[in-house]
């Protein structure tokens, strides 16, 4: 069951857990704000935390707001794209085959058709890095699987508003935000290896920091790290 603490223009949603803590989390990109809570935790007593750490709430958003974005992409040549954490100048080839890319040494090609639209050359592009993201994901989900000793039915790729990976641990899934195709491939490794942690354990509570810690030490640096690097510009119907 979750509640909802309103702290002035603060939306606090709150999730009440096996948990020996409570957990504060200010969530990219939209400093959408959670915290957890062990069951026996009364909500008076859970307001009472969150407001004594409103002003680390307000500067965590606040430094959302600020980060940088990219721009909308208009798909035309010579716009910067990013790939695996590298800048790539974009180049529109008119092409009567069927459209594909080819990836250079500071270039992506995308060899299309003269008169094709901004959204057909995006989606394009999209199934491109979607089909990269997930041969990377496979590869490094069978490196680690056998050292976490888990195993996942399935893993997917889709946009995702607020967060880079989840888990469904009783379904063995994983999930996975298409635009890690644009970070460093170490900062997705870390993300995967943080989902595939969740089917051990589910939560995010002093074991699975733990679990993390033995696993991934840095993983830490690599959060910041992923969380201050441009976010993307995504349209949402």
């Amino acid at each position: 069951m979750k509640d909802f603490i309103q702290l002035g223009n603060i939306a606090i949603e709150v999730t009440r857990k096996a948990v020996k803590n409570i957990h504060l989390s200010v969530h990219p990109p939209d400093g959408r704000v959670s915290l957890v809570a062990p069951t026996h935790v009364r909500l008076e007593v859970a307001r009472a935390y969150a407001i004594s750490k409103l002003s680390w709430i307000q500067q965590q958003q606040e430094k959302l707001i600020n980060q940088e974005r990219e721009t909308p992409r208009e798909y035309v040549t010579r716009e910067s794209h990013y790939l695996w954490g590298r800048r790539y100048l974009l180049n529109v080839i008119n092409s009567n085959e069927a459209a594909h890319i080819e990836l250079g040494h500071q270039d992506i090609n995308l060899y299309i058709k003269a008169n094709s639209t901004k959204e057909k050359k995006a989606a394009v592009l999209y199934e491109w890095q979607k089909n990269l993201l997930r041969a990377f994901i496979k590869k490094i989900v069978a490196k680690w699987e056998p050292i976490l000793g888990v195993k996942i039915n399935a893993f997917f790729v889709q946009k995702m508003k607020t967060r880079w990976g989840s888990c469904n641990y009783q379904a063995k899934n994983i999930r996975l935000n298409t635009e890690l195709v644009k970070k460093p491939k170490d900062l997705v490794e870390y993300v995967i290896v943080h989902e595939l942690l969740h089917l051990i354990e589910p939560t995010h509570n002093d074991r699975f920091v733990a679990l993390m810690s033995k696993f991934y030490p840095t993983w830490r640096e690599a959060r910041a790290e992923l969380n201050e690097l441009p976010l993307g510009y995504v349209e949402w119907s």
